[in-house]
C-alpha cells in the first residue's frame, strides 16, 4: 500500500517519455503464492533523446529476481532498483535494445485487487489506472503503446482456461500436469489495457458477423452453474456490436471477444482489449435474482465496455488528465445506445437525475474539479461523476451545437485521424471544428473550468407590441483553486409554449444567436427579444437538459403546472413537476424547522392522480414523474444549514398528502398493472412494474396496514416486485412483524446467492432513522458479509453512507464516527474502496452547525492516522481543506 503523501501531477508538466516500448513479450508461470513473471521488452529511444538518457520504469511493491539487457546481466552499479522503481542508468548506446525483467508476485495475498490477484480461485488482473506496475517494471503510462504477446502457464486442473488480450495463437500441454496458451494482440495498446484471466469457469459461446462479413467468436465466462444467467449479457453484447456499426461506423477488429465475470472487483467493469473483465453483478441476471434496474445496468455496462474498443482502446488518452476523452465520450455513446434500445425521454430523465444526484454535489463541494483536471495526486480518485457524467454532457452539447450531421462528420474524422494514437481533448475538439467550420474555443471551457453554471432568467410580454423578452444572465460560482470564472458557451434549448401546448411561432429574434430551437449564450447577459408573438407564451427552457446548469426562473406555480401537463418536450414536463415538488418540499422543511405544520397546494396534490391514470403516457415516464425528489436532492437545493431530519419529515408529509388525495386512483391503477404472465425485461414491461412499485410506496405511506406490501412480497414472481415490496415493508413499517417476516424469508431464500443478499444488505442499510447505524453494525457480523469484497462493502457500508440521509447524518454524529472507523478498517487492504466511501463526507459543510462539527471531527480522526494510503489521504485532505 502506497502511504507517501504523493507527488502532485500537473497537466502543464506533461512531456513524452524518453523511451518507447513497441513490443512486449510476457511469460506468466502462475502460482497462488509465487507467480513468476518474465517480461521481455523491446525498448526504443525516441528520436532526439540523448544516448545516455536513463530509462526509469515504474513498479509498485515488486521483487526483482533477474535483469538482462540484450541477454546479459548488467553491472550492479549500472542500475538502481527498489520495490517501486527500476532505473537503467546506462542503457545501450544503440537506439533499440531488449530488456528482460523477472519478478515474483503473490496473487493470493493481493487484497487491493489491483494488478494480478485471485478471485474465488480465478486469476484475474485489473491494470487501470496504474495496476500493471504491480506485475512488472514498466513505463506504466497511457501514451506508451505496445504490441503484446503473452504466454500463460498454469496447473491444468486449477486453471483449464487461460485467457489474455487479442487472438489465441497456440496452446498445449506441459509436464507435471501444467499447460500453456499463447495470445497475441496486433493492436498497440497502453499497459492499463493488459488483461489475464486463468481459472476453472463455465462458458456461454456465440458468434457475431460484422458488417464486412467477418465472423467473431464471442465468449462469456462465469462460475460453473451460472451459465444461464449470462444469456441477457450475451444478447446485449450482440446488440451493442450491431448498434456501433450502424450509428458510428465502428466495426469490431479481432477474431474473438471475451467477457469474464468475477466476484471480487473494485469497479463495474474494465474494457481490456478483447478481454473485458466484469464485476459479476453486471453480467448475471434472471427474473428470480435480478431487478429491472439490474437488467438495464447490464445492458448499459456491457455496451459501455464494448464501445471502448474504439473510444478508449483503438484511440486512447495521452495522459490521465485526458481521462474524460475515453470515459465521458463512451458514457455518451452508451447513453445513446440505451435511449435507442428503450425510451429516449425516460432514459434522459434518468440520466439527469443521476447527474444531479452525484455530479452536481461534486461541483458544489471541496472535491470539485474540471472535466479535464489540471492536477491530481492520486488518479484513482478522479474516476468521478464529473469525468464520466458531466463529460458525457459536454459531448452531448457538441452534438446540440453542431447538429447531428456535423457531429457525425467530426466523429468520423476523429476515428480516421487518430486511430492507433494516444490523444488529447484538443485533438478531439479540433476534429469537430474542422468538420463543421465552427470555432469551439469558448465552448472548450466546459472541459477546463469546474463548477455548475447558473443561468438566471426573467421574462416579460408586451401584448401591444407582440414582443416577448427574456433577460438571461450566466454565472459560475467559485470552486477550489478557481475563484475567477470565464464566461461559458451555453446551448439553451427552448420553446415558447402556447395555450394549446404547442410551440408558438415568432417573426424574428434579436439579442443572441438562436438557431434550431437553441439560444446560444456567450455573454454574461443577454436580452433576447422575440417579435411577432401573438399571445403570452409560457417559456420552456433547457429542454432535454441541453446544458448541465442550474436554472433560476421565476415562474408562477400555475404556469409550471401547465408545462407539466402540456409541454411537448417530455423531459421539460418532468422537470416542471419535479421543480414544483422541490419548491413545496423546501417550504415544508422550513416550516417544520420553525415548529409549524407543512401545508401543500391543492392543485399540486391533485395532479399525481391525473398522471397515474394517463395511459397516453408510457408507464416508465409516469413512474419517474410520480417519484418525489430524494432527500439528498432536496438538501442539495436548500444548499446550506441543512437539517436532514426536517427534510425527511417534509418528504414523508408530502407523500402522505398525495396518497390521501389520490388513493382511489392509485389503488385502481395499481391493481390494473398486476401482470401474471411470463417475465420479460423489455422496456414496456419494466415500466409497468416501475409504476406499480411507485404506487405501492404511496398506498403504503397512506396506510398503517402493511397487508398490500406483504401480499405483493408473497405473490411476486420476479425480483423487481419482490425487492420493491421488501423495501416498502422495511422502510415504511420498520420493526413490524410483517417486515421482520419478509426480511427473514428473503434471507432464507437467497442465503447462497451473494449478489441477491447484497440487495438485502442495502435495503436494511437504508432504513430511515437513527437506529440504522446499530443495525448496520450488527449486519457486519453476518456470515455472508465480508469487508474484503467490494460488492458487500458497497451494498451495506456504501448504502448507509451515501443513501441514508437520516441514519448517516444522525444528530449525535454516530453515523459519521461509524463510517470513519469502518473506512479505516477497509483502508489497510483496499485503499480504493476506502477512498470512495469517504466521498460520502463531501457535503459536510452544507449541514447545520452541530452536524458540521461532528462530521469535521470524524474526518479529522481519519486524517490524523499514521501511514494513510495516498488514495484516502487525498480525499480526506481535499474534503477538509
Amino acid at each position: 500500500m502506497r502511504t507517501d503523501t504523493g507527488q502532485v501531477f500537473r497537466l502543464e508538466d506533461y512531456r513524452p517519455s524518453d523511451y518507447l516500448i513497441p513490443e512486449v513479450d510476457l511469460l506468466f508461470r502462475l502460482d497462488p503464492e509465487k507467480t513468476v513473471v518474465t517480461a521481455k521488452l523491446t525498448v526504443e529511444r525516441r528520436e532526439g533523446v540523448a544516448a545516455d538518457a536513463p530509462l526509469s520504469l515504474d513498479g509498485d511493491g515488486l521483487s526483482l529476481q533477474e535483469l538482462l539487457i540484450d541477454g546479459k546481466a548488467p553491472a550492479a552499479d549500472s542500475y538502481a532498483v527498489s520495490p517501486d522503481s527500476l532505473t537503467i542508468r546506462n542503457p545501450p548506446r544503440s537506439r533499440r535494445f531488449e530488456l528482460t525483467i523477472v519478478t515474483n508476485i503473490a496473487p493470493v495475498s493481493n487484497k487491493a485487487l489491483m494488478g494480478l490477484y485471485l478471485s474465488s480461485g480465478v486469476y484475474c488482473t485489473q491494470c487501470e489506472a496504474e495496476g500493471f506496475r504491480r506485475i512488472t517494471y514498466y513505463l506504466d503510462r497511457p501514451d506508451v503503446l505496445s504490441v503484446y504477446r503473452v504466454r500463460i502457464e498454469a496447473d491444468r486442473k486449477q486453471a483449464p482456461l487461460l485467457l489474455s488480450n487479442g487472438n489465441p495463437v497456440e496452446q498445449g500441454g506441459l509436464s507435471d500436469g501444467r499447460h500453456y496458451a499463447v495470445w497475441h494482440d496486433p493492436f498497440p495498446k497502453p499497459s492499463y489495457l493488459f488483461a489475464l484471466v486463468a481459472g476453472d469457469l463455465g462458458a456461454v459461446h456465440d458468434s457475431f458477423v460484422t458488417a464486412s462479413g467477418r465472423k467473431v467468436k464471442l465468449g462469456i465466462y462465469v462460475e460453473h452453474g451460472k451459465e444461464p444467467l449470462a444469456a441477457y449479457a450475451m444478447d446485449a453484447l450482440k446488440r451493442s456490436m450491431r448498434w456501433d456499426e450502424e450509428r458510428f461506423g465502428c466495426e469490431y477488429d479481432l477474431d474473438v471477444f471475451n467477457i469474464v465475470a468475477v466476484s471480487d472487483f473494485n469497479m463495474g467493469a474494465m474494457e481490456n482489449k478483447g478481454l473485458n473483465v466484469f464485476n459479476d453483478k453486471y453480467v448475471l441476471a434472471d427474473p428470480e435474482t435480478a431487478t429491472d434496474a439490474d437488467y438495464a445496468n447490464i445492458e448499459a455496462i456491457i455496451a459501455h465496455e464494448y464501445f471502448h474498443n474504439w473510444t478508449g482502446n483503438r484511440i486512447t488518452c495521452r495522459d490521465w488528465f485526458q481521462l474524460c476523452l475515453k470515459e465521458g465520450l463512451t458514457v455518451y455513446r452508451d447513453h445513446e445506445f440505451s435511449a435507442d434500445q428503450r425510451s429516449r425521454a425516460v432514459k434522459r430523465i434518468a440520466e439527469v437525475r443521476t447527474l444531479k444526484a452525484h455530479q452536481f454535489p461534486e461541483d458544489q463541494g471541496p472535491l470539485a474539479h474540471p472535466v479535464r483536471p489540471r492536477r491530481y495526486r492520486e488518479i484513482n480518485n478522479f474516476y468521478t461523476a464529473t469525468v464520466y457524467e458531466k463529460g458525457s454532457e459536454v459531448v452531448r452539447m457538441i452534438r446540440t451545437i453542431l447538429g447531428e450531421a456535423d457531429f457525425r462528420a467530426g466523429m468520423d474524422l476523429y476515428f480516421k485521424r487518430h486511430d492507433g494514437q494516444a490523444v488529447t481533448i484538443e485533438d478531439f475538439l479540433r476534429c469537430f471544428e474542422e468538420a463543421s467550420g465552427r470555432d469551439l474555443t469558448q465552448f472548450s471551457l466546459w472541459y477546463h473550468q469546474a463548477g455548475t453554471p447558473n443561468v438566471t432568467v426573467s421574462t416579460a410580454y408586451d401584448a401591444r407590441a407582440k414582443e416577448y423578452t427574456l433577460e438571461i444572465e450566466q454565472s459560475v460560482p467559485p470552486t477550489p483553486s478557481e475563484s475567477r470564472k470565464r464566461l461559458m458557451h451555453i446551448p439553451l434549448a427552448f420553446g415558447l409554449v402556447g395555450p394549446n401546448g404547442q410551440d408558438m411561432d415568432y417573426d424574428s429574434v434579436e439579442g443572441a444567436t438562436v438557431e434550431n430551437g437553441v439560444i446560444h449564450l456567450r455573454k454574461r447577459r443577454h436580452v433576447v427579444k422575440f417579435k411577432g408573438v401573438s399571445a403570452r407564451p409560457v417559456i420552456s427552457l433547457n429542454r432535454g437538459f441541453s446544458a448541465p446548469i442550474t436554472l433560476s426562473l421565476e415562474m408562477r406555480p400555475r404556469d409550471r403546472l401547465f408545462l407539466a401537463r402540456q409541454d411537448s418536450d417530455l423531459f421539460s414536463r418532468w422537470q416542471a413537476l419535479n421543480t414544483l415538488f422541490t419548491e413545496a418540499l423546501i417550504e415544508a422543511a422550513t416550516r417544520i424547522r420553525g415548529g409549524r405544520k407543512p401545508s401543500f397546494d391543492a392543485a399540486l396534490l391533485s395532479y399525481p392522480a391525473e398522471i397515474a391514470a394517463n395511459d397516453n403516457l408510457e408507464a416508465a415516464y409516469r413512474a419517474l414523474a410520480l417519484a418525489l425528489p430524494a432527500e439528498a436532492d432536496i438538501a442539495r437545493e436548500i444548499g446550506s444549514n441543512i437539517d436532514p431530519d426536517a427534510v425527511a419529515v417534509a418528504r414523508e408529509a408530502l407523500r402522505r398528502a398525495i396518497a390521501a388525495e389520490a388513493e382511489a386512483t392509485f389503488a385502481k391503477v395499481y391493481d390494473q398493472l398486476k401482470d401474471d404472465g411470463p417475465f420479460s425485461p423489455d422496456a414496456e414491461s419494466a415500466g409497468r412494474r416501475a409504476l406499480r412499485n411507485v404506487l405501492l410506496e404511496y398506498l403504503s405511506a397512506g396506510s398503517d396496514d402493511p397487508k398490500r406490501a406483504s401480499r405483493q412480497f408473497d405473490e411476486a414472481s420476479n425480483m423487481t416486485e419482490r425487492a420493491a415490496a421488501l423495501t416498502v415493508l422495511a422502510h415504511q413499517f420498520p420493526g413490524t412483524t410483517a417486515a421482520q417476516k419478509a426480511l427473514a424469508a428473503f434471507e432464507d431464500r437467497y442465503r447462497d446467492n451473494p449478489l441477491v443478499l447484497d440487495k438485502w444488505f442495502a435495503i436494511q442499510a437504508t432504513i430511515p432513522g437513527e437506529a440504522t447505524v446499530e443495525l448496520v453494525r450488527r449486519l457486519m457480523a453476518h456470515p455472508a458479509f465480508s469487508l474484503t469484497n467490494p460488492n458487500r462493502v458497497r451494498s451495506l457500508i456504501g448504502g448507509f453512507g451515501s443513501s441514508n440521509q437520516t441514519g448517516f447524518h444522525r444528530a449525535d454524529g454516530e453515523g459519521y464516527r461509524f463510517l470513519a472507523e469502518t473506512i479505516l478498517r477497509i483502508e489497510g487492504h483496499n485503499p480504493q474502496v476506502a477512498a470512495r466511501l469517504a466521498v460520502a463526507f463531501r457535503s459536510w459543510r452544507s449541514l447545520e452547525k452541530k452536524r458540521q462539527e461532528h462530521a469535521r471531527a470524524a474526518l479529522a480522526n481519519i486524517a490524523r492516522q499514521p501511514r494513510l494510503s495516498r488514495d484516502l489521504r487525498d480525499i480526506v485532505e481535499r474534503t477538509l481543506a
